[in-house]
């Protein structure tokens, strides 16, 4: 099963959003930098801010889509916020 999944950095102070089938695999990736021309290379404290786990991976690379597509620093606080916008995007895109 795959996972969407919200990062955050405190030095960029910025949000990344990313969809997987191995969390645990595609977080150690991002923190030890394997990919050194990507965005999340550019700090190492990259934090969990949100995962919604148990999708399929085309229903979490649609969600990760949704997510950036709405460019919102605000929606991304109200994902974690009120879990009822995270239900209804796994209902959207079943």
């Amino acid at each position: 099963m795959a996972s969407v999944y919200i990062l955050f950095s405190k030095k960029l102070n910025r949000y990344y959003t990313g969809s997987c089938l191995d969390l645990s695999q595609r977080l150690d990736e991002h923190l030890q930098g394997v990919y050194p021309d990507s965005f999340t290379s550019k700090a190492t404290d990259w934090e969990l801010f949100l995962h919604i786990n148990d999708l399929a991976y085309q229903q979490a690379r649609q969600i990760e889509l949704h997510i950036k597509k709405m460019k919102s620093r605000t929606y991304i606080e109200n994902l974690k916020k009120y879990e009822d916008i995270q239900t209804k995007l796994i209902m959207l895109y079943r």
